[in-house]
């Protein structure tokens, strides 16, 4: 099951009490022991909380699966983070790439998913198309690893079954049959790819990018590419390592093409700044836009379904740990967009900021 899946099963469960555990965590030995010892500390947080909120009868489950936790966490399986929910009904950890601005335990009526909106903000899964003298082959990758590579009628394209000599002889770059090769290939990424749902980047000389861009049928499908040592035997994580720093230079743009159109709607009147406007409006289906910079967290106790008070303390009966993580999903449930980010460009507006829709 993929992090949106399971995000979206999450946020849709509504238990009391559900426990949320999280926290950055190491993927090698002997680092990943000091996991345990930390679950350990988190849990025996969680447990004076629960105790100080609910009758121990009522929650004798909640604090039997707490107990399990630590024979459960699989260390050696660890990668940078952990998140751990748990309900009456509900026993899952998540482990995630990204490491958490905000480790620690949160106790509501729902589970605290922000790190998992975060997570699917910066997880990229795209096409890798590689172009070599000696064969074409097309992967597909989330973030900096190749998920599998796609073997089909079409690919990969190699030596065997097609003569490429001529992929990297300068003397024919224009030639029709050059141009003829580099449109199959086009059309065969479109036919592993038919609805375009994945984006892709190439790994090619420049000149031999440019040419297939210009012979493409979707040329917007290419988001880019990146060059290698194509005269010398090329290892899949030498070129992931390129695809993934454009990968990430790509997020990074699109974070403040996403401020810049934040700031422009602040003078058509369309930027909300108030944590409770925001919240109403993002209830009533009206949020397009949702920045959130990453250091930000607002425990609240509700007043009423659409009406809270700030409160400085998270643990305090009937709170709710951070406000923005119910925001967030209520922008995300009505097709809006949510990102969370270090850039200090957002701080001008607000630490939290929504555009309207109108």
């Amino acid at each position: 099951m993929s992090i949106k899946d399971q995000l979206l099963e999450l946020a849709n469960k509504k238990n009391s009490p559900s426990v949320t555990i999280a926290f950055n965590t190491h993927r090698t030995s002997p680092d990943n022991q000091k996991d345990l010892i930390q679950l350990k500390n988190l849990v025996k947080e969680a447990e004076e909380r629960i105790l100080k909120e609910y009758d121990k009868k009522e929650v004798q489950d909640i604090l039997e699966k707490l107990n399990q936790l630590p024979d459960e966490l699989e260390v050696h399986k660890n990668l940078e983070s952990i998140n751990i929910y748990l309900s009456k009904n509900t026993f899952e950890f998540i482990r995630t790439t990204w490491p958490l601005t905000t480790e620690g335990v949160w106790i509501d009526d729902s589970f605290a998913i922000r790190p998992l909106i975060k997570e699917i903000n910066r997880n990229k899964e795209y096409l890798v198309l590689y172009l070599t003298q000696k064969g074409v082959h097309l992967y597909e990758a989330l973030n900096d690893s190749i998920v599998r590579e796609i073997e089909n009628d079409d690919f990969p394209y190699t030596e065997a079954n097609y003569d490429l000599s001529h992929l990297f002889s300068k003397g024919n770059k224009q030639s029709n049959q050059l141009k003829e090769f580099y449109n199959q290939v086009d059309k065969a990424l479109l036919r592993a790819n038919p609805e375009a749902s994945l984006p892709c980047l190439v790994v090619s000389t420049e000149e031999n990018y440019s040419l297939l861009l210009a012979v493409a049928d979707n040329p917007s499908i290419y988001i880019g590419s990146v060059s290698t040592d194509f005269n010398s035997p090329t290892q899949k994580n030498e070129f992931m390592k390129l695809a993934w720093e454009f990968i990430k230079k790509l997020q990074h743009n699109d974070r403040a093409k996403y401020i810049a159109e934040m700031q422009e709607a602040v003078g058509k009147g369309q930027v909300i700044t108030d944590l409770q406007e925001i919240y109403q409006a993002a209830l009533d289906g009206k949020g397009d836009l949702l920045i959130v910079h990453q250091d930000f967290h607002q425990p609240v106790k509700f007043i009423n379904e659409r009406t809270f008070e700030i409160i400085d303390d998270a643990t305090e009966n009937g709170a709710v740990d951070d406000i923005t993580s119910t925001i967030a999903w209520e922008v995300i449930t009505k097709k809006g967009k949510v990102f969370f980010t270090s850039q200090e460009e957002i701080k001008d507006l607000g630490k939290i900021v929504l555009k309207t829709r109108y």
